[in-house]
This record gives C-alpha cells, sequence and structure tokens, in this order.
C-alpha cells in the first residue's frame, strides 16, 4: 500500500471524494505543512499554526495510480486560488501536494505542469515533501458520513 496526502480546501469534502475511488483503502483527514506539534482544529483555524487541512488516502497502487489520484485532486478544487475554497477563506485551506518520496514528487510536479496549461492564471498549488501529519480529531474523521450527507 501507498499514501497521497492532500490538501484542497476543507477536508471534509476532499475526503469523501477520495473515498469513493476503487483502489483506495481508507482516508484520514488531519493537519501538515506546519510549525506547531499536535495542533487542534481549533488553532489551525485561527491560521495560526501554518498547517493545512488535508487528506491522508492510503491506496493500493496496483489498483488506482497515484497519477489518478492526482487527476482527482485536480478536479475536485480551483487549483489557481490562493488560501481560499469555495466558502473556505484561510491558510489552512491553501491547495498543497505533500509528497511522501522523490518519485512522487517527480509525479505531482509532472502532473501540475500538464494542468498549468488548463488555466490562464497560475496555478498555486505548493508541492512540499511531507514531514509529519497530525490526525484531526475524532469527530472529524468521515465527517460527511457521520452527518448522514
Amino acid at each position: 500500500m501507498e499514501c497521497a496526502t492532500l490538501g484542497a480546501g476543507c477536508f471534509w469534502g476532499v475526503e469523501r471524494a477520495f473515498q469513493k475511488i476503487n483502489g483506495v483503502i481508507s482516508t484520514k483527514v488531519g493537519y501538515t505543512g506546519g510549525h506547531k506539534k499536535n495542533p487542534t482544529y481549533h488553532e489551525v483555524c485561527q491560521s495560526v499554526t501554518g498547517h493545512v487541512e488535508v487528506v491522508q488516502v492510503e491506496f493500493d497502487p496496483r489498483i488506482v495510480s497515484y497519477e489518478k489520484l492526482l487527476e482527482v485532486f485536480w478536479k475536485i478544487h480551483n487549483p489557481t486560488l490562493i488560501d481560499k475554497q469555495g466558502p473556505d477563506i484561510g491558510k489552512q485551506y491553501r491547495s498543497a501536494i505533500f509528497y511522501h518520496n522523490e518519485i512522487q514528487k517527480n509525479i505531482a510536479e509532472r502532473s501540475m505542469e500538464l494542468e498549468q496549461k488548463k488555466y490562464d492564471k497560475k496555478i498555486a498549488t505548493k508541492i512540499e515533501p511531507l514531514k509529519k501529519f497530525y490526525l484531526a480529531e475524532a469527530y472529524h474523521q468521515k465527517y460527511l458520513d457521520k452527518k448522514g450527507l
């Protein structure tokens, strides 16, 4: 199994999009990309931690490729927006790909180059190494499922 860690706005909807993909084994929502250890949702929402709301996707690469996951990533949000997706505004909603290894980094960079051709505006997505993933509070996990949405 492999993991992908992606930020594309509020993690609830992003998680839902990846749950639907054949070959995705599990999803977890959390925070990464910032400076505060063990951040809380409240702290992340105040934009004082530097963290992004992300979904960590465990997938079987024999069934679904990392490239395919990135295709979904690009489709579910507007990567040209800075610190905003839909009604959500703040640094925690920035578009970001956190790669787990050099292979993912290279794939992400190529994917972004191809995606850029579809836009007049420059893509704002950041491609960064995953340093530490902090699991979000339990009530955020599978949030939309819990709410029956």
